[in-house]
């Protein structure tokens, strides 16, 4: 069976799951082994489906050669849990699994992972909302008006016009165009994009759109600093000073600024273990586990580089700005830290950028599912952030252009339908230009001038004397 490039689409964490286990069934050379002068057939050494594994997931190129032996030893504790291996003695699932000579064997049975059943549903065309669809808000619903009759007398009172009987008129509000309602379009015209760009005929099955919060992803595109930074509103969400303080202690190591006490040998590496610590704790990945799936379909497109990083930087901006921060925090912090040749290394045995990796991506992308490979996806994923943080992490301009633009046309289609003569005259079109500026159509008269015999110069003639 030869491994194939698995693209975005619904359930690529399932498919990735059932290819790899498919391929190291069918790689994974089984041979007779003694164990206690007792023999058993069709098996294998922990250590050789170390081996094996490794390098088939080395030359897969949906996780490519910078999977680690670690990260492998990791996938197969997850194979034996799930009975997708067994040791010779036919027990799983409690078992520990140690790169040793300990002897394992395949279980008869298909330990491939079921697909979601799922109504099948055709091409989802996400529609951008119009005046008509547009909710109003509570504030501007129901406001009470009463027809008031008014006489010429009581007009002149107010106005020193007479002018007889005036009928019965009512208050008519205008309603505008809300911060709710752009939150919307945001919202609609954000995921038409993803939609387009991940080439799905629907996000129903990577994403439940009920969880996307319009007023995140204009939280996220507006409200940011000089360098793109998310500024949270609620103050009490951002990260804490003593954990921003080391951060930027790596990021801008030797300079230490914001650090006041001795440095010693092997300070740094206290302070990147305080990092780790600090955001291995957390409960939930700052990518979220709504997302998972979101981002794991991106993943199959890292072959096309520049629809990668739009396909993550309009997923990002579906993030809780809190998270959208950390992880901005975070990824700039690995990038200039494995960049840093003036730091000394955090690791004897890890280099610098595998080290970033190892310490953070599963605080970054995870899956509350055991039968996943989101370790390896995740390794994925934030090699790519690092390399590319700069872009990922920055609000789409193009997407920003097209819903501003799209907002500025609702609000004159709405003036078109409240004051029509006056949006006829502010925006004449060529038909009702003459219409409504009939003199400028009209051909001016050509002006005659009198125009006088040239003036001829005198010209001497020779005179002839009588």
């Amino acid at each position: 069976m030869e491994p194939r490039l698995v693209g975005p689409g619904p359930y690529r964490a399932t498919r990735l799951w059932n290819e790899i286990i498919e391929l190291f069934r069918a790689g994974m050379p089984l041979r007779k082994h003694r164990c206690r002068f007792k023999s058993y057939e069709r098996c294998f050494k922990a250590s050789e489906a170390v081996d094996c594994l490794h390098e088939l997931l080395g030359s897969n190129q949906n996780f490519g050669p910078e999977v680690t032996r670690s990260q492998t030893v990791k996938l197969l504790k997850k194979f034996l849990k799930n009975h997708v291996i067994e040791d010779i003695k036919g027990r799983w699932g409690k078992e520990e699994f140690q790169d040793d000579g300990h002897l394992y064997r395949f279980p008869p049975s298909s330990p491939l992972k079921p697909y979601p059943k799922k109504p099948s549903c055709g091409k989802e065309i996400i529609k951008f909302p119009g005046w008509d669809e547009l909710k109003a808000d509570s504030s501007q619903e129901h406001i009470p008006a009463k027809s008031v009759t008014m006489n010429s007398e009581m007009w002149y009172k107010r106005h020193s016009i007479a002018i007889g009987e005036v009928p019965a008129c009512k208050l008519v509000f205008r309603r505008e165009l809300t911060q709710t309602n752009v939150q919307e379009i945001w919202k609609s015209m954000t995921l038409a994009r993803l939609q387009k760009v991940l080439g799905l005929d629907s996000l129903n099955e990577v994403l439940d759109t009920k969880l996307v919060n319009s007023k995140h992803i204009v939280q996220n595109a507006y409200n940011v600093n000089k360098q793109g930074i998310v500024v949270l509103e609620d103050k009490s969400k951002d990260l804490p000073h003593w954990i921003l303080s080391a951060m930027k202690c790596l990021a801008n190591w030797p300079s230490c600024s914001d650090l006041k006490q001795p440095t010693y040998s092997g300070f740094e590496r206290d302070v990147f273990r305080t990092i780790v610590d600090y955001f291995g704790q957390m409960k939930e990945p700052l990518l979220t586990f709504n997302f998972f799936d979101v981002f794991v379909c991106v993943l199959g497109l890292l072959q096309k580089h520049s629809k990668a990083v739009e396909a993550l930087q309009i997923s990002c901006l579906l993030l809780p700005p809190e998270n959208r921060k950390r992880l901005q925090l975070l990824v700039r912090m690995m990038a200039r830290i494995s960049f840093n040749k003036d730091l000394p290394p955090l690791s004897e045995s890890v280099r610098t950028r595998a080290l970033m990796v190892q310490a953070f991506s599963r605080c970054i992308l995870c899956s509350k599912d055991e039968m996943d490979l989101d370790d390896l996806l995740a390794a994925k994923l934030v090699f790519f952030l690092m390399d590319n943080y700069q872009e990922i992490l920055s609000v789409p301009s193009a997407l920003k252009s097209s819903v501003e633009e799209h907002v500025v046309q609702l609000q004159r289609v709405r003036f078109q339908k409240t004051y029509p003569e006056v949006y006829r005259v502010r925006f004449p079109t060529p038909e009702t230009e003459a219409v409504l500026f009939p003199e400028k159509n009209k051909q001016k008269p050509p002006i005659f001038w009198a125009l006088k015999k040239p003036f001829q110069p005198f010209h001497r003639t020779r005179s002839f004397r009588m």
